[in-house]
């Protein structure tokens, strides 16, 4: 067997119907924390939905990871320290250790706030992958 996986966690408009979360007093609708449904070593990564006028409820920080949200629908804010920061479609926010964080969908919303949390730790990334190879002569596995 290879070394990947596959999850289908369907479309964005029916991320708000999954409930979870890293704990069970911390679980909501809306959040699936995908590296708990996948065999996920080095990355983490979260789906999220909030309906408009919705808010986390509660800040948090980390000494070890970073954070990066990349927001896909909606609109909303981001608290980051002493700073809210508006984020919509396209917006992609990093967030290093040891910085404060919430967010909440505005109220004005069109719709759901939906965005990916990607959280990464451990090694600095290189500015250039250098484990990588590659093969320029290897044919396509599609068949036209």
């Amino acid at each position: 067997m290879s070394d990947y996986e596959v999850l289908e966690m369907g479309g964005l408009d029916q991320w708000r119907a999954h409930y979870g979360g890293f704990r069970p007093d911390s679980s909501r609708d809306g959040r699936r924390i995908v590296d708990h449904d996948m065999t996920m070593q080095f990355i983490g990564m979260s789906a999220n939905a909030l309906e408009p006028g919705e808010e986390a409820g509660y800040w948090h920080t980390h000494s070890r990871v970073e954070e990066l949200y990349v927001f896909l629908e909606g609109e909303g804010q981001m608290g980051l320290d002493d700073e809210v920061v508006d984020v919509h479609p396209g917006s992609v926010v990093r967030v290093g250790q040891n910085i404060w964080r919430t967010w909440r969908a505005t109220p004005d919303s069109p719709g759901q706030l939906r965005w990916l949390c990607i959280r990464a730790g451990g090694y600095e990334l290189p500015h250039f992958p250098d484990d990588g190879e590659r093969d320029n002569d290897r044919p396509s596995p599609w068949v036209d």
